[in-house]
């Protein structure tokens, strides 16, 4: 059994990614443990000494800052807490999301700033590891006071509340823990706080979304390349010297990246009768190259968040003080966010236009790419498709971090919408996927019209193992299947 055990040491977006897709348990390290122990300590021996009161500790929470809640009740709000501010509505969140999400919030609470308990990070290892995972609605979160509403619904299952997806089935959150014999988590002061404050739902959506955006602008390249060799395109707009002139490190990366998957083609090397190709083949270095350095930022950034406390008020116990602050505010990664919707949607744009230059019966290629259209409405259709897509995502794309709405009573008079933007970023992130497989599709059709020319070695290898999943298409059949049958092989 792998297990990951969690302590100081930095966690990256491709550790998570290994952690959930190989089913690694979690355990914090002796390290975390004294961290956390230690910082409630301190916070219990600071609510007995202290007369002057401390914002979610002895107080309401938000505009409610004022008013001041007795030792005896201190357990009550922060159960309330949870309660009061599960208020999601929309969809599910992917189970995958929300296992990271998980994974975030307690990596968060062993840096010992948050004053929970032990026995509360535990609880949620203890989830973790045996795949109880709360149901997390999508919709509610301002991505201001951290992300309030899905962190409540991830973190009801504790006090016994929500519901938790077991294998598949929703079951209660008492239910889960009569199954597990488990009592409820009995929460002590700024618990609920501390638990529902936090960028761990935006930042789950983020790192889902790096993981992928990173497979697809890798994929992005390799369908390039066998459009553009199926296009009879020309290879001297990605040679190097072109590139030395403008050195941006994505345009430089892709351009010697399509170099060599297109090293040792028949196609690219023949004779050209055309003086130059379209710009959604000739710019690719320049395209698919901005989008590398924008994922390139935007990963930095989402690297320092997950490795972070991001809760309010923060504790800190080596300079007695407890300070009521802004950490759990998402502007510094709704930005990068909303900025990567926009890469991801030129991503899947620019492959939209690679698709309708192969079936517009150009450079010797037939009509729609079939040997006899008219009869045969052949790929068609799947541009259209496409473009349905690439429409969707301009509109995706649309920055939500340029908007805020105030709320509790404005006291929170300027929020993120980080969650919105992560929420839009992994439909951006589908859409794309979808577009590329189509591209790849009609790529390895137009291909094997410039048969018995051969693309290069790498390419044809590509080719022959999509082959094994979509088969070239002579006469009109039903496409949906195919085009799922091709995102998957994306995926595989």
């Amino acid at each position: 059994m792998n297990t990951h055990y969690i302590s100081a040491e930095h966690l990256t977006p491709e550790r998570i990614g290994e952690i959930i897709k190989n089913g690694y348990k979690l355990a914090l390290s002796d390290d975390a443990r004294a961290r956390i122990v230690r910082c409630r300590q301190y916070l219990d021996e600071k609510i007995a000494s202290q007369t002057e009161p401390v914002y979610g500790v002895t107080t309401g929470f938000g505009s409610l800052c004022q008013v001041s809640i007795s030792k005896e009740q201190l357990s009550q709000l922060q159960v309330n807490l949870i309660k009061s501010h599960a208020c999601g509505v929309g969809e599910r969140a992917p189970r995958d999301i929300v296992r990271i999400m998980m994974l975030l919030k307690i990596q968060s609470l062993s840096y010992g700033y948050s004053g929970c308990k032990l026995d509360t990070v535990e609880r949620l290892i203890d989830m973790f590891n045996n795949d109880l995972v709360p149901v997390v609605y999508r919709q509610g979160s301002l991505g201001a006071s951290g992300d309030l509403v899905p962190l409540a619904h991830l973190c009801l299952p504790l006090v016994g509340e929500g519901e938790v997806d077991i294998d598949g089935e929703v079951v209660s959150g008492s239910e889960m823990l009569r199954r597990m014999g488990w009592k409820p988590i009995e929460m002590a002061s700024k618990e609920g706080l501390a638990l529902l404050n936090g960028t761990q739902n935006m930042s789950a959506y983020a790192v889902w979304s790096i993981l992928e955006a990173e497979r697809l602008s890798d994929w992005a390249d390799r369908i390039a390349a066998m459009s553009l060799d199926a296009f009879d395109g020309r290879i001297e707009p990605f040679l190097h010297v072109v590139h030395t002139v403008r050195p941006h490190l994505g345009q430089i990366e892709t351009a010697r990246h399509i170099r060599e998957l297109l090293e040792g083609s028949e196609l690219i090397q023949a004779e050209k009768v055309h003086v130059q190709d379209p710009y959604s083949f000739r710019c690719v270095p320049q395209v698919h190259g901005a989008v590398k350095d924008t994922l390139r930022y935007v990963k930095s950034v989402i690297d320092i968040e997950i490795n972070s406390a991001t809760d309010n008020p923060t504790v800190c116990p080596d300079d007695d003080m407890i300070i009521s602050a802004g950490n759990f505010h998402g502007e510094p990664i709704a930005l990068p966010i909303d900025f990567l919707s926009i890469a991801m949607s030129e991503l899947a744009d620019i492959s939209e236009r690679r698709i309708y230059r192969l079936v517009s019966g150009l450079r010797g290629l037939p009509d729609f790419l079939v040997a006899n259209p008219g009869l045969n409405s052949g790929f068609m259709i799947t541009q259209y498709t496409a473009a349905s897509c690439v429409s969707l995502n301009k509109s995706l794309a649309m920055p939500s971090s340029v908007d805020s709405i105030p709320s509790c009573q404005d006291q929170e008079d300027l929020v993120s919408m980080g969650a919105n933007a992560a929420i839009k970023l992994q439909k951006v992130i589908l859409n794309t996927e979808r577009v590329l497989a189509i591209e790849l599709m009609n790529a390895a059709q137009a291909l094997e019209f410039r048969f018995p020319k051969k693309s290069s070695p790498a390419i044809m290898k590509i080719h022959e193992a999509f082959r094994h999943e979509v088969p070239f298409i002579s006469d009109d059949v039903v496409m949906y299947p195919l085009i799922e049958r091709a995102i998957q092989f994306l995926r595989s």
